[in-house]
């Protein structure tokens, strides 16, 4: 018997790759997501497409689309580019936690019995450095955590839910500009780059669509799993970049005091806008410029994706932001 999935989001980056992956594993593909389609012939025909914002739907419009799915997949939500009215946390926990704990529930009380919730690796470390307390000074990074607990509450025992970690991710995608545009665009002008102390972890948007599809297929209820590929420092990876933009730089690593100054006047920025950025400017800096790395070994073997060809998925992000 052919199972089915439905994918909230599956129009975006990160939706687009693991619908191709389920494909091949010979899922049937729902998708829900806002219109319009990024571009045309993006899915086979055999994929289900419904242009709508899911938030704007009743509890039964919703659970139609649910009915009959093995399971579903959440790959939308606010991510922290966007600064909304102060304060933030509202809309943060709207779009993050409330909107998720909604699906959960509708999926739960349609026989759904698999759910899979994209979030973020500042979530992970909000567990690993408990010391920096992310969650109170970063609206959007409490909205993850709390978001997760949401979801897992809300499956309670009828249904698996897991939510994976994800860190930076690269590649490109048909009728989609990479929001890394503005980064290859610093790249590309003129002198030496400077930048933070630091480092993340980068990971291809191919094996994030693997890690998905693998998740639906075989992830185990209540898991967050940390999805990663490389570690690199900030000057490690402004240096590929570089590299492949054809104009090799030098990357100054600035004082952490000297990005800080630079911070205030973001914040301030924000103030006099009546904004608040989801991730506190001043307190990112103690981010920023640690090593944000983690060992994504256990979760890679449990969900069967790989460590791609980055340097490839880096060479896409370069041409796609052309």
């Amino acid at each position: 018997m052919t199972k089915k999935v439905l994918m909230i989001g599956g129009t975006g980056f990160l939706g687009y790759y693991a619908i191709r992956e389920l494909l091949k594993l010979n899922y049937e593909v729902t998708i829900l997501a806002l219109p319009p389609l990024p571009a045309e012939g993006l899915f086979p025909p055999e994929v289900k497409i419904t242009l709508a914002d899911m938030n704007k739907l009743t509890d039964d419009e919703v659970g139609a689309l649910l009915k009959g799915q093995d399971a579903v997949v959440y790959a939308a939500g606010a991510d922290d580019r966007v600064v909304p009215k102060a304060p933030a946390y509202p809309f943060f926990y709207k779009h993050n936690v409330e909107a998720t704990r909604r699906l959960i529930g509708i999926a739960k009380n349609a026989g759904v019995k698999k759910g899979v919730v994209l979030g973020s690796y500042f979530a992970y470390f909000a567990r690993e450095w408990p010391q920096l307390e992310l969650t109170k000074h970063h609206p959007y990074i409490r909205s993850r955590v709390e978001q997760e607990e949401a979801a897992i509450t809300a499956g309670g025992s009828e249904m698996e839910v897991m939510i994976l970690e994800l860190p930076y991710i690269f590649g490109s995608m048909p009728g989609r500009t990479p929001i890394w545009k503005p980064l290859i665009n610093y790249i590309r002008s003129t002198g030496i780059l400077f930048y933070t102390r630091g480092g993340t972890n980068c990971i291809t948007v191919e094996d994030v669509g693997a890690a998905i599809a693998g998740a639906v297929e075989r992830g185990r209820g209540g898991q967050r799993y940390a999805i990663g590929g490389q570690n690199l420092t900030w000057v490690e990876l402004l240096g590929k970049l570089s590299h492949f933009t054809g104009k090799e730089k030098k990357v100054v690593t600035l004082p952490n005091g000297l990005v800080t100054i630079g911070t205030v006047f973001v914040k301030l920025i924000h103030w006099l806008e009546g904004k608040q950025s989801g991730l506190d400017p001043i307190q990112l800096v103690k981010l920023q410029t640690a090593n944000t790395f983690f060992d994504a070994s256990i979760a890679q073997k449990e969900l069967g994706f790989g460590t791609g060809n980055l340097d490839e998925a880096l060479q896409k992000t370069i041409k796609a932001c052309d």
